[in-house]
């Protein structure tokens, strides 16, 4: 008996479905990973337009911050911590109050921050805001 050489076999992977393979799952996960978008703060802006609604005065309480930091709720100055019970005692005598919040041209802001969520915590939909003051 005569014993030959072997032949030698290419071992080879085959990679024919490769981009079948990689397609599926690249498609997998887009279809299963979720985005976040509910990023920011949560406002709904006006529409565009030099639209001008009347607001009887009894239905808008102002609210400014001053350069130092200090915030003044119809003109009395009053503590930040202070805002949420002020605004929910205010929306519970006139549920249709709208608060304008302004601010001073060189106040801080996290102060004002501190004061959307202190608006925010007493439940005020309704929030205007104002063109920082120059003076």
């Amino acid at each position: 008996m005569i014993l030959g050489k072997k032949k030698d076999k290419d071992v080879e992977i085959p990679s024919a479905s490769l981009a079948d393979i990689v397609f599926l799952l690249l498609i997998f996960f887009l279809v299963t990973t979720s985005i976040d978008t509910e990023k920011g703060l949560d406002l709904v802006l006006p529409p565009p337009g030099d639209i001008e609604v009347k607001i009887p005065k009894k239905n808008i309480s102002n609210l400014f911050i001053n350069a130092n930091g200090q915030a003044m709720l119809d003109n009395e100055i009053v503590e930040v911590n202070e805002i949420q019970r002020l605004v929910k005692e205010k929306l519970f005598e006139n549920p249709l109050l709208i608060v304008s919040l302004k601010t001073h041209k060189e106040s801080e802001y996290d102060v004002y921050i501190k004061v959307l969520d202190q608006l925010k915590r007493a439940q005020a939909k309704r929030i205007s805001l104002a063109d920082p003051d120059e003076e």
